[in-house]
């Protein structure tokens, strides 16, 4: 697939099969993630791929606790706005089934490997992330190039000392996000629906026209 085809078409995948995935597939989408920047290069993100169906298991049902309100709260504001609740219904069968996908992909993060520069200015800091999400980001393009499909979500997060006891992360070590991976139950999307470039990328100004008029 060429590099553009792959970034259009890497939507969320909320419905597996039961096919395993081999390691060798497994392999080859970690190692892209390496390769992602870091700051300083210091490169301290981690993997942790959960095969072991009982941990699967229980990492489903943390999951579940987490979604449930947050599930209750969105059909009800989308049944008093009465806009399509399609998005939320597949939410809800990946969140059901999600012991079944094959890999459950905890991604880590040394502590001391991430500098964020924005913890003073009053708000929730975003930039340690700059250190994290590009090897994710590699981790998702990789697994549409080689066919599996991918979802990426943090609500597992609220659960971190859980989850770090039940798979023995050490202290120093984080939890970012967590990844389903396996092969999808339905074809993959040709390509996405986004928001026009217009809408996100501004010339000297937010809100200017990236490409001057030319009338």
């Amino acid at each position: 697939m060429e590099l553009m085809e792959v970034i259009t078409s890497s939507g969320t995948c909320r419905s597996f099969t039961a096919e395993d995935v081999d390691d060798a597939v497994l392999s080859r989408v970690l190692d892209a993630a390496r390769w992602a920047p870091t700051g300083g290069n210091r490169q301290g993100v981690r993997f942790v791929a959960v095969r072991d169906r009982a941990k699967r298991a229980q990492l489903a049902e943390w999951y579940r606790e987490v979604w449930r309100p947050y599930a209750e709260r969105s059909r009800a504001s989308l049944t008093r706005s009465g806009a399509p609740t399609g998005i939320l219904d597949r939410a809800q069968h990946f969140a059901d089934h999600l012991e079944d996908v094959p890999i459950l992909l905890v991604v880590c993060a040394q502590w001391d490997a991430i500098y964020p520069t924005d913890h003073e200015l009053g708000r929730i800091s975003v930039v340690g992330g700059c250190s994290i999400y590009p090897a994710v980001q590699n981790v998702l393009l990789k697994a549409r190039e080689e066919g599996l499909g991918a979802a990426l979500t943090t609500l597992l997060c609220r659960y971190e000392p859980r989850v770090k006891e039940l798979l023995g992360i050490p202290d120093g070590v984080i939890t970012a996000a967590h990844v389903a991976l396996g092969w999808p139950a339905r074809p993959l999307p040709r390509v996405l629906s986004r928001r026009p470039l217009a809408d996100i990328a501004f010339r000297d100004t937010f809100g200017a026209p990236l490409t001057p008029s030319t009338a």
